[in-house]
């Protein structure tokens, strides 16, 4: 609706602006669902070190890459490395020792951001595959091959979460840990996993990312940050954990990358762009909010009233 309005407002938009939205939108869809995975184990769990994590990972592939086809295997599998060390370190910090993960991962990416510096200092200069350049910005038939590959993705997750035991597990263990530590489920397992697929996913996009624009800066992981957790929250994911939709993931994103785009040819400043991001995050938090109280309320007795067991109680009691 938001583009259909703007369509006929400035006469500036088509469906070849939608479609770069869209590719715009792929890149943000991709760490977008690394970060619904550890939003759905609950407890306000969420990846603070993906933005750090893109940055780095497209640094270490134009020095692993070198810009030689011959190197993308190389450099592919630097760059799965990194997520999977990093997703290992998160999940040593979360579960191990059981640090909260907003702080753990900030952590995390305060050391990666050293690691970048470094790798600034060291990188040679700009070479990106052709091969790689390729993927991150052609199109097949008008359609952008990010958009594809971020289709796919979204695909991929939500058959995960329906249909196999380790999606049933993570919905689990974002309910109500107690209940799935009761019933047998290892939870440190779990949740550790979605902290490893975030950032291999994380590690991936940065790959992708740094291709696409034709090299690596510094920061240019963090406008992924907010993002990320605007997306997941928008496309319905609950922030309290327990249910998570991978559709509304890519949904939430290309709907964002719109509102960005709005502010961008209403000529907001980058700042205020970034207050309104998280005026419409924090709206959809309070409404998420308020559904958890009342659903809270329905589920609970009232004060001082007495609450009574079901009328089968005494039959499922054993002898």
């Amino acid at each position: 609706l938001l583009w259909l309005v703007l369509s006929v407002v400035t006469n500036r938009f088509s469906l070849s602006s939608l479609s770069g939205i869209v590719l715009s939108a792929s890149f943000l869809t991709v760490v977008g669902i690394g970060q619904m995975f550890v939003v759905t184990t609950g407890r306000g769990n969420i990846d603070l070190s993906i933005a750090s994590v893109i940055t780095l990972s497209a640094f270490v592939a134009l020095l692993t890459i070198k810009g030689q086809d011959a190197n993308l295997a190389i450099g592919v599998a630097a760059t799965v490395l990194l997520g999977l060390a990093v997703g290992l370190l998160n999940s040593l910090l979360v579960v191990g020792l059981g640090i909260p993960a907003i702080i753990a991962t900030l952590a995390t990416g305060y050391v990666l951001a050293t690691a970048t510096l470094l790798s600034n200092k060291a990188i040679p200069g700009f070479a990106v595959s052709p091969a790689l350049k390729d993927l991150a910005t052609g199109r097949i038939s008008g359609v952008p091959i990010m958009a594809i590959i971020a289709i796919l993705g979204v695909a991929a997750a939500s058959f995960v979460l329906r249909y196999t035991v380790f999606g049933q597990l993570l919905s689990a263990v974002g309910q109500n840990r107690t209940a799935a530590r009761l019933a047998a489920i290892n939870n440190g397992r779990v949740i550790a996993a979605a902290f490893i697929i975030s950032s291999v996913l994380a590690s991936l996009d940065g790959l992708l990312l740094g291709a696409y624009i034709g090299g690596a800066f510094l920061e240019m992981g963090q406008p992924y940050l907010l993002q990320s957790i605007a997306a997941v929250v928008l496309g319905g994911t609950l922030i309290f954990g327990g249910s998570a939709t991978a559709l509304g993931t890519l949904l939430a994103s290309i709907l964002l990358i719109l509102i960005v785009t709005t502010m961008q040819i209403i000529g907001l400043p980058p700042g205020a762009q970034d207050i309104v991001q998280g005026i419409v995050v924090i709206f959809v938090l309070a409404l998420a909010g308020r559904q958890a109280l009342a659903r809270r309320a329905t589920t609970e007795p009232a004060d001082g009233a007495t609450p009574r067991p079901p009328a089968d109680a005494a039959a499922s009691v054993p002898e």
